[in-house]
């Protein structure tokens, strides 16, 4: 079953800002490492993960920069900036406070 749209557009930016702060990466390893920690339920396009990236740089949360491949290819770098960490610890506040509140409503055996 996939997650439904909203849900996807309200997680992005929290997860590429997460996985950023484990590390720089690229675009095709972003997706790839949500496809894999959603087992499968999230599956982003390219159409979908630049407008996010381009919006996380006009807002200083990330950086972009040139570097190379292992095999010599030129590409694409994304690292998260002082300011993405501490928006990251804002929105994994608000995340956790809302699953808080939903667990709160309908018990942990129904989630």
């Amino acid at each position: 079953m996939d997650l439904p749209k909203d849900m996807v557009a309200a997680s992005a930016t929290p997860l590429v800002l997460a996985i950023l702060n484990k590390g720089d990466s690229y675009g095709y390893d972003i997706i790839a490492q949500v496809k894999d920690l959603s087992n499968g339920e999230m599956q982003w396009a390219d159409g979908m993960l630049y407008p996010i990236m381009h919006r996380l740089e006009k807002k200083a949360l990330i950086n972009a920069y040139w570097g190379q491949s292992a095999t010599g290819r030129k590409r694409k770098y994304y690292q998260i900036t002082q300011e993405g960490q501490q928006t990251l610890i804002s929105l994994t506040q608000n995340w956790r406070k809302l699953n808080d509140m939903l667990q709160g409503l309908v018990g942990e055996e129904h989630v």
